[in-house]
């Protein structure tokens, strides 16, 4: 089996992780999901065009191939909630955001399986190479990408601002990286709130670790921002602005990183 995902290089400390984009199913799934499973609604669309700009800022990055419903890669493996008190849409997802069954009649998931065959190498990658990058560098830089559209009653209320910064309030990486992510999105056109209903999930809460120089944040944007929620079109226009606000956000990071070398790496 492949391994599910593409992966490009890099020759900064910084690891893009895009684990939500994925459209592909297996055929052996797919043949049991209903209509709405089929549409995918909860994709992080276009996240990976979005970040392509990568590989010019010399950035490594790693994009999931296959869908969340297959398995959600931002889940630990035993499916533990991330959140207290709120809805948990699960490893393995039943059921979309808007409460529509995924699959036809009763759903019979092999999990070890799933998370034996799609989870785990992608886990292995971003491991490998965060332990590659902190080793050449002296620290690593994961910086978690995703997207939502901008109203989904059923996880927040009201219309969720564009650039949602998530630290795990503050555990997941330094206080200085922090700071350049927040000063970089306050400094944008866009609306900005740091940990809000999005604290960062399992990726950014299991490999940030500040005191092991490993720096992680999770950004999740508001899909308005740069498509049409609609119809799903990437609006190119749209998109190009907010392009230049993520480059800005990602260079406040490098560069505050590259000054703090010696705290970062402790």
């Amino acid at each position: 089996m492949a391994a599910g995902y593409t992966f490009q290089s890099g020759n900064t400390p910084l690891l893009i992780s895009v684990p939500h984009d994925g459209r592909r199913v297996p055929e052996d799934i797919t043949v049991r999901m209903t209509r709405a499973g089929r549409s995918l609604p909860d994709t992080d669309w276009h996240v990976g065009r979005l970040y392509d700009f990568a590989a010019e800022l010399g950035v490594a990055m790693i994009v999931a191939d296959y869908s969340r419903y297959v398995i959600d890669l931002n889940r630990p493996a035993d499916d533990a909630a991330l959140y207290d008190g709120q809805l948990a849409t699960g490893l393995c997802p039943t059921k979309t955001f808007a409460g529509q069954d995924i699959y036809e009649g009763e759903a019979a998931i092999d999990t070890q399986q799933r998370v034996r065959d799609f989870w785990q190498p992608y886990h292995d990658k971003v491991q490998a190479t965060l332990e590659a990058l902190r080793a050449e560098h002296g620290y690593a830089l994961l910086w978690d990408s995703h997207s939502i559209a901008s109203r989904v009653p059923s996880l927040f209320d009201g219309e969720l601002p564009v650039l949602n910064l998530g630290t795990w309030d503050g555990r997941s990486c330094s206080r200085a990286i922090e700071r350049a992510a927040v000063d970089a999105a306050v400094a944008s056109p866009y609306d900005a709130v740091l940990n809000g209903r999005f604290k960062g999930g399992y990726i950014t809460r299991h490999y940030g670790s500040p005191g092991h120089g490993v720096h992680a944040l999770q950004l999740e944007l508001s899909q308005r921002a740069y498509m049409d929620e609609a119809t799903l079109h990437y609006a190119s226009e749209k998109a190009s602005q907010l392009r230049d606000t993520l480059k800005k956000m990602l260079h406040a990071i490098l560069e505050t990183a590259a000054s703090n070398a010696v705290i970062l790496s402790r």
